[in-house]
């Protein structure tokens, strides 16, 4: 059992929200962290939105979620790049999510000798821009991707993820991606400085086995999967690791 921890990492579609809609309880369990003075921060691997997109869509959907609490996969790439090469130049294919994460860090986003090519979900299947997008990878540009999903949820049903998107680049340049959300521990740890706290301290909660999961299992953590989102209880035998807990939703988790 998982005693009392004072941090939480939490994925957002699936354990907080499913499209619009609030998973029931979700809007109490944020409650009980906020006044107990819990640390947490809302974790989605989707670099579409910027923080503040993403709390205005969580408050429509009821719950209250300051931008401050929210880390996605578009700013755990920017301070990346900004580690690896500060004030760099990026070519960049996503939306406004990751081109203002990449602003923020000093980045400059040109095609011209970028240092990186940086992709994210785009709702814009441009083919001239991937075009050039492939020449410059071919030719030298190293190729960052914010996250390895193969497809993500929308309003309308299943879209594209940026995973689906840089096999295109990675078949056609015959050169691999460096995926930076998660699964990659680079994420969890990234959050996690991000937050100010410690993996021993803190307790990641998602619905999937395959990125949540493994992700905190991989960066320390203890782990709690929820069966509101893709994973069913049968499922989690199919892995070889296991979450701390399973629980039915996150109104069940104890603080």
């Amino acid at each position: 059992m998982i005693k009392k921890p004072k941090n939480f990492l939490i994925d957002m579609d699936g354990v907080l929200v499913k499209g619009s809609t609030m998973i029931p309880g979700a809007n109490e369990f944020i409650h009980r962290l906020v006044t107990t003075g819990a640390k947490f921060l809302v974790l989605t691997n989707n670099s579409r939105f910027t923080a503040g997109d993403l709390s205005y869509k969580l408050k429509m959907a009821g719950l209250e979620i300051p931008s401050q609490a929210i880390f996605t996969s578009a700013m755990a790439t920017a301070r990346f790049l900004h580690s690896q090469r500060p004030q760099g130049k990026a070519f960049v294919i996503g939306e406004s999510g990751l081109t203002t994460a990449l602003h923020e860090v000093g980045y400059i986003i040109t095609e011209h000798n970028p240092d990186y090519v940086v992709l994210g979900e785009t709702e814009t299947l441009n083919q001239d821009v991937f075009t050039r997008a492939i020449r410059l990878v071919i030719n030298g540009a190293r190729f960052i991707a914010t996250n390895p999903d193969a497809s993500g949820p929308s309003e309308k049903g299943v879209v594209p993820g940026a995973g689906a998107l840089a096999a295109l680049i990675e078949s056609a340049s015959e050169k691999k991606a460096f995926y930076v959300g998660k699964p990659n521990p680079l994420m969890m740890r990234s959050a996690i400085n991000y937050l100010g706290v410690h993996s021993e301290d803190t307790v990641m909660v998602g619905d999937r086995m395959d990125t949540d999961i493994v992700a905190g299992v991989q960066s320390g953590m203890d782990t709690i999967l929820v069966l509101t989102g893709i994973t069913r209880k049968e499922d989690v035998d199919r892995y070889p690791y296991v979450p701390s807990q399973i629980l039915d939703s996150v109104a069940d988790i104890i603080l």
